[in-house]
């Protein structure tokens, strides 16, 4: 079977599973917005006028400073310029989110996108590294959320344990990570021994395991050797943390009788946060947005209409975003089945064939 044959394979796999998520997300979509009443969430939308400017203009900021923190994670002599970081975050999250099941295909867009500029093995070890501070920073972010919701608010029994259990995940997500950077944790090459021990990949363990150790040195490396950009690439992931509190904030402020404080602002984003992990594969978060924005606005007193019309303002500027990675792929010749097609053979090149040319 061809690589290409593979590639498209896996997308036929994924369609019938990604199709019912999609259907399954506008249904709810549509039962949210009907319940906070269509009449009142337009007439919110309404009041924000010019200043959806400034949101797009916090979302785009947000795209800026992850781009920024991936081309703060490669080594020399490999250099990823901000400009095609930047597009190739932007498409990334383009093809993310429009096709269904999008978590498999996001990242392999990013590393498509960005394979003519340096080598494959270079680019994906940056991108873990970039993708471990986020995951760090997002587990901080969410359980600060949480520790907050339950100190400030009574909250029903259900809410309780759910913000209980943000807690424990993130501590355990923080605690797995201390541990792999300190232990220097092998889980690649572990993963591919003990499959091969039991039979499985026996053939290709030997090239496979090559290629997984030296992803692994590179991965750990960075944590020895570039410790210095370890204050700047955090700044960034607090950056973009900090800009979805601004867009909440704003949006708030726009559309809610009621002022909005930076507590509320902050909970709002760190509920966002909770639903864009959890809910990653359904595509744009439809439905699951808006109903867990809504109940959160009402506990804040700004009504579950301000928190679905919030959930919808935030759609609007995905889809902006969306629009202008779509017209970068048409720039560039491609459709979105094209950057599918290569994101799902991106992660499979060859990583030892990369690290030799690399080494050229």
């Amino acid at each position: 079977m061809t690589q290409r044959g593979k590639a498209g394979g896996g997308s036929r796999r994924l369609a019938p599973a990604g199709a019912a998520l999609a259907l399954l997300g506008l249904g709810l979509f549509a039962y949210f917005v009907w319940r906070a009443g269509p009449g009142e969430i337009w007439a919110n939308v309404s009041k924000i006028g010019w200043g959806f400017a400034a949101i797009l203009l916090l979302g785009g900021l947000r795209f800026v400073v992850r781009a920024l923190a991936w081309t703060l994670c490669f080594e020399p002599p490999h250099r990823l310029k901000f400009r095609d970081a930047f597009v190739a975050y932007l498409i990334g999250d383009s093809a993310g989110n429009i096709v269904p099941l999008g978590m498999v295909v996001s990242e392999p867009t990013k590393l498509a996108m960005v394979r003519d500029r340096v080598p494959l093995v270079a680019a994906l070890s940056a991108l873990a590294v970039e993708n471990i501070f986020y995951m760090v920073s997002v587990a901080l972010f969410i359980s600060c959320g949480a520790a907050a919701l339950l100190a400030e608010f009574p909250l029903p029994k259900a809410l309780r344990l759910s913000s209980y259990g943000i807690i424990a995940g993130a501590l355990v997500v923080l605690l797995v990570a201390a541990y792999a950077l300190r232990r220097q944790w092998r889980f690649l090459t572990a993963a591919l021994d003990r499959a091969a021990s039991r039979g499985l990949g026996r053939r290709a363990h030997a090239a496979r395991r090559v290629k997984a150790a030296a992803f692994e040195d590179r991965l750990y490396g960075f944590y020895e050797r570039r410790r210095a950009r370890f204050l700047p690439i955090t700044l960034c992931e607090a950056a973009f943390h900090l800009l979805g509190v601004a867009e909440a904030y704003l949006t708030i402020a726009l559309i809610s009788p009621v002022a909005p404080t930076l507590l509320s602002a902050f909970l709002l984003e760190s509920v966002n946060r909770v639903i864009t992990v959890v809910f990653k594969f359904v595509p744009l978060r439809a439905g699951v947005d808006e109903l867990g924005t809504g109940q959160l606005a009402r506990l804040l007193t700004f009504g579950e209409t301000a928190g679905v019309t919030l959930a919808i303002v935030r759609k609007a500027r995905t889809l902006f975003w969306m629009a202008a990675g779509v017209a970068l792929l048409a720039a560039r010749g491609l459709s979105l089945r094209d950057v599918a097609a290569k994101a799902e053979r991106a992660p499979g090149a060859p990583l030892g064939e990369a690290q030799q040319k690399s080494e050229v």
